[in-house]
């Protein structure tokens, strides 16, 4: 069975939420959007492409920060209106430095602990204004 990246639902905007996973340990590291270009970039060269909807424009994850996401597997649900993109990541997957995006942790009294290090100190890499 072949796949066309055009066979898949994309929202009004023409985007479609990938949750990008780290292959090896299962954490999930990041949600991003992909449009079909992106999709066939990332299916082409084998690392995550995105279309951000802050700066409408597409970005190459790694491309910075050099943390570059090699893609191991891509899954659609049953709907084809998300993506699972599963990946060996290198250093962090978060503009803030840490290994997952997802590092806040809401307790049951509502404070908010930072769970893992900080991998690398954005400014360093982003300068002030800190991209993903």
């Amino acid at each position: 069975m072949s796949f066309d990246v055009s066979s898949l639902k994309y929202d009004q905007a023409g985007l479609i939420p990938a949750i990008v996973q780290d292959a090896a340990s299962g954490v999930v590291l990041m949600m991003a959007y992909m449009n079909r270009e992106a999709v066939a970039k990332t299916l082409a060269t084998g690392e995550t492409w995105f279309w951000s909807r802050s700066r409408q424009e597409f970005w190459h994850k790694g491309e910075t920060s050099g943390n570059v996401q090699k893609v191991r597997e891509i899954l659609y649900d049953c709907d084809r209106d998300s993506l699972v993109v599963k990946v060996e990541q290198k250093g962090a997957a978060c503009h803030e430095g840490y290994f997952t995006c997802f590092h806040y942790r809401v307790e049951q009294d509502g404070n908010v602990t930072v769970v893992g290090e900080k991998m690398f100190d954005p400014d360093q890499v982003y300068g002030r204004k800190q991209r993903g």
